[in-house]
């Protein structure tokens, strides 16, 4: 029999949807849920296409008790600016997790992705980072950038930031936008060094594939989220950052250890501590998170299917009333 179908563009999904602790909080419950061992979350498709600079990835999860499933493709086709077109694409489509039929369709060229990868990186902050913050910063200077750091000031509400880039320019307008959204103070950076060793909260957002971020420049009571690994061959962090650090929290361990900033760590022989912790156990109780205020702990955050089934379900749930967007009968 025929059914209706929800479709969305990226406007439409701007205008329902942004950054705020509502989002946060989903995405904390997706990751609380994995804990819970209930999750059905196969391993990532990911296409690596040197020969066109991209890569697609497509994720997917079916969380018990939530009403939709998504599956989610995200390319990256890096050569685009040059032709002027965005790097970054993709679209999310939302089942019925009762029948398998289509519910929704969100073409959102990535902004759902780019929501829900903030919005972890403020779940890690909120349970790794030290209670006061007063200084952070970020690694990178695209829209994940920007992001990241809107999400913790969220749940960490420095007053001041920090941004380093290797193009001065783009670190310059990245930190112009970043002050003009967040209300304070915030500088460009010539040297990472520096901005570490200032900061309590570090975020890393880059598709760096040497390390940005060194492990003599841990210092006690320092955060540092990773999350631009996540392709094989990516790699943010100093592999001896991973085993010096107090704490080393995943998001999926299956993941970091094939795509993460862990693989790195164990293909250097540095990992011995056995399988690390998610940071779905670390919500729960199930493992301990930071213990004291002078640890230096890191998030490796390289993107699940459950994070994407629930950000659909949020705003699939926000669109209930059946306003906004295009309904078409397949």
């Amino acid at each position: 029999m025929p059914h209706d179908i929800r479709v969305l563009t990226e406007a439409d999904l701007r205008a329902a949807v942004g950054l705020d602790l509502s989002v946060v909080d989903v995405i904390e419950q997706a990751f609380a849920a994995l804990a819970g061992g209930d999750v059905v979350m196969p391993p990532i498709l990911s296409m690596d296409l040197p020969a066109a600079n991209g890569e697609v990835d497509v994720k997917t999860a079916y969380i018990p008790g939530f009403d939709g499933f998504a599956i989610k493709v995200s390319p990256g086709f890096f050569d685009n600016p040059k032709i002027g077109l965005p790097s970054l694409n993709g679209l999310m489509i939302l089942f019925s997790s009762r029948t398998g039929l289509v519910q929704a369709l969100f073409l959102d060229n990535g902004y759902l992705t780019d929501l829900r990868t903030a919005a972890a990186g403020a779940v890690a902050a909120r349970h790794l980072a030290p209670q006061r913050v007063t200084t952070a910063g970020v690694i990178g200077t695209g829209v994940q950038a920007r992001l990241q750091m809107q999400a913790a000031h969220l749940v960490r509400p420095f007053e001041k930031l920090l941004v380093w880039g290797r193009d001065g320019a783009k670190a310059q307008s990245c930190a112009e936008d970043l002050a003009a959204q967040l209300g304070i103070e915030v500088l460009p950076m010539s040297d990472p060094a520096d901005l570490v060793a200032q900061s309590q909260l570090v975020v890393t957002t880059t598709p760096a594939r040497d390390p940005v971020l060194k492990a003599e420049w841990l210092h006690p009571g320092l955060h540092i989220t990773a999350m631009g690994s996540d392709q094989h061959g990516k790699n943010e962090i100093d592999p001896r950052a991973l085993a010096q650090a107090d704490l080393y929290v995943a998001d999926r361990v299956s993941q970091t250890e094939t795509l993460g900033e862990l693989r790195s760590a164990q293909e250097a022989g540095l990992w011995d501590r056995g399988i690390p912790a998610e940071l779905g156990q670390v919500i729960t109780g199930e493992a301990p998170g930071r213990r004291a205020e002078d640890d230096v702990t890191i998030a490796d955050l390289t993107g699940t299917g459950a994070q994407d089934t629930a950000i659909a379900s949020h705003v699939h749930a926000l669109l209930d009333d059946g306003g906004a967007g295009t309904v078409i009968r397949a």
